[in-house]
């Protein structure tokens, strides 16, 4: 697959996408390829704010973004949008419905959004979303967006790849309070509750309460307390103020020296992660270690060794 990467860095979205799609195949000539784009284009990246946002099924995260990212462009930046699409555990494939539920975004020239399938990836995170994160970068986009499936690992997966992390909620916070795992409170930078509009605002406010209360019992970094705020991305109500609130954050974190650090600790972990893919890749490909596995895996399902034994024989031949 031949690539020119001036196109990329022109802000090209026909060149965007082809690179996207060379980092994610699964070609090992497309995924050397792909890395030198990486390695060239190092110096163009990490110029954006990068921003998950998750929310259980339902929230409205799509309808959010759309008006989240319609308000950024009207403020005269360029944003992308990598929904993570959760791909069939039977099948493997995935719906990949994000554009047609982003339908005004996604024909803005401003805007990019690339739906990318989890293909099995922990948490249910796209395997090259940090890749992508960085070629959208390289091409300009001022504003990363990272939606989530919002299905439980999936939020810690996302919080170690971004600069905020922005939880969804509905305006019913009684039994949904109850549900929310408190490592997941812990992530969030800030709570949105979302639909606060029409009939729901009063029940809103109230689950705003409960929100406020929840986090005050978390401990929190020195530079920032995580807020909460009502909002609506039907109407579009109070979506100026998440931004400026990101913006805030954004801010403090510089200051405080909190956000190159915490950049850099990401890049740390993202390296031993595929430390851990290239060891697992390497057994797999070797024809020795991968009878080596099998056997191994034969055995323990018989009750002939342990999970320990059998691991440390299959690491020690490599």
């Amino acid at each position: 697959m031949s690539f020119d990467i001036e196109t990329l860095l022109q802000g090209d979205r026909r060149g965007l996408a082809k690179a996207i799609t060379m980092a994610e195949s699964k070609l090992d000539s497309h995924r050397e390829q792909a890395q030198s784009l990486l390695e060239q284009i190092l110096p163009h990246t990490g110029n954006s704010i990068r921003i998950g946002i998750t929310g259980i099924p339902g929230v409205g995260k799509s309808t959010f973004i759309e008006a989240f990212g319609l308000h950024l462009i009207e403020n005269g930046l360029k944003v992308a949008v990598l929904a993570v699409d959760p791909s069939s555990p039977i099948t493997g494939g995935s719906i990949m419905g994000d554009k047609t539920r982003m339908e005004v975004l996604s024909r803005h020239p401003s805007a990019f959004i690339r739906p990318s399938p989890t293909g099995g990836a922990l948490g249910g995170v796209a395997q090259k979303t940090r890749e992508t994160m960085l070629l959208c970068e390289a091409s300009g986009y001022d504003v990363i967006l990272v939606e989530t499936v919002g299905v439980g690992q999936s939020e810690y997966e996302v919080a170690g790849m971004v600069d905020f992390f922005l939880l969804l909620m509905l305006p019913n916070a009684g039994d949904e309070l109850q549900g929310i795992k408190k490592g997941i409170l812990e992530l969030a930078d800030a709570i949105a509750v979302n639909k606060a509009d029409g009939d729901n605002q009063n029940m809103a406010k109230q689950s705003q309460r409960h929100y406020q209360n929840a986090l005050a019992l978390l401990q929190h970094g020195p530079f920032w307390k995580p807020e909460v705020v009502l909002c609506s991305g039907l109407n579009g109500g109070n979506i100026d103020q998440i931004w400026k609130m990101i913006q805030n954050y954004s801010d403090k974190s510089r200051q405080a020296g909190y956000f190159e650090h915490k950049r850099a600790q990401q890049n740390k972990e993202w390296m031993w992660r595929l430390v851990h893919e290239l060891i697992d890749r390497r057994l797999k490909q070797n024809q020795s270690s991968r009878q080596l596995c099998n056997e191994m895996q034969q055995r323990v399902t018989a009750g002939q060794t342990t999970p320990y034994i059998a691991a440390h024989r299959i690491v020690e031949s490599l």
